[in-house]
């Protein structure tokens, strides 16, 4: 906020460098006024060359080398860095003082144990918020495998289990929903379960919540109903009730008729009356469209009975 109005007016020109999205960390106005410029990954290629160069370098490489670290080893590090320059020559780093300081011998397993520990997992930039979109949209397409295969890329780099757990119970609501209502009963469990034991078995929960949310049957009725509704509100947020739906409470209100004629549905058989809920204006309006799947199925036939007979 206190840089837009100098740079509007052009006293400041800024330039700067970010490994953070700058959708999410710049004000609109803002960025509506600056050019952004987007850096791509480094390629395999590229990280393993800086890798050999720095191990070259004996002027500005890696200090007092006394462990040699061969060709297939650099290949271990650069599949895990991600494209990541910073964390392949941190983890070259980290792989070499821990063989002077141990005085043993780089091998393949010894790398991979300590780049698990180290796993490439930024959760404040867009890598987090890529491995999460693609965690839902895999259980959204109903493919449990591939749901289980970010769910433990996520767990491998440390993401907050609690953080996962709010996102199942997100999904159960908006992506299953009434075809099968007990998935939001699980997801909510899930969070309490993984709140209380933690890790590392909250990984088997979280696997276990993920993958029955991934192969059950879906809607998003839910969440169609309620956003359509809303944005009706949003352009006619005062329709009048009707006045057999208004509670009675004072000797004005029944001068004034409130709750006259209303019906109430437990008089009736069935337990059910047919009756003009909505406001006069919108009296035919449908913001519920139920989906033949699942337990939802049941649900549109016995409105169908009710409201179409």
């Amino acid at each position: 906020d206190a840089l837009l109005p100098y740079v509007e007016n052009g006293n400041f020109k800024i330039i700067g460098a970010t490994t953070e999205n700058p959708s999410y960390s710049i004000i609109n106005p803002l960025l509506s006024r600056i050019k952004l410029c987007y850096l791509e990954k480094l390629s395999d290629y590229e990280i393993k060359k800086l890798l050999t160069d720095t191990i070259k370098n004996k002027d500005h490489g890696i200090e007092n080398l006394q462990k040699t670290i061969t060709d297939d080893l650099l290949e271990i590090i650069t599949n895990y860095s991600g494209g990541d320059a910073r964390f392949a020559l941190n983890s070259l780093e980290i792989c070499l003082n821990h063989a002077n300081n141990t005085n043993t011998n780089l091998t393949k397993k010894n790398i991979e144990e300590i780049l698990e520990k180290n796993i490439y997992y930024d959760k404040s930039d867009d890598y987090h918020y890529h491995l999460i979109s693609a965690f839902i949209k895999s259980m959204r397409g109903s493919d449990p495998n591939a749901a289980i295969y970010y769910l433990a890329r996520m767990i491998a780099g440390g993401e907050n289990p609690e953080f996962i757990a709010r996102r199942l119970i997100i999904f159960a609501s908006e992506d299953i929903g009434l075809a099968n209502p007990q998935a939001l009963n699980l997801a909510t469990s899930t969070l309490y379960a993984v709140k209380n034991i933690g890790m590392p078995e909250s990984r088997i929960i979280l696997a276990e919540t993920t993958i029955y949310l991934a192969s059950s049957q879906k809607s998003n009725s839910s969440y169609k109903s309620i956003d359509l509704a809303l944005s009706h509100v949003k352009n006619s947020p005062d329709e009048k009730i009707p006045i057999h739906l208004l509670n009675p409470i004072t000797e004005l209100d029944n001068q004034k008729n409130f709750g006259k004629n209303y019906n109430y549905p437990h008089d009736f058989p069935g337990n059910f009356v047919k009756e003009n809920y909505l406001p006069e204006k919108i009296k035919n309006k449908i913001f519920y469209e139920p989906k033949e799947v699942g337990i939802e199925k049941s649900i549109k036939d016995r409105i169908s009975k009710l409201w179409d007979s």
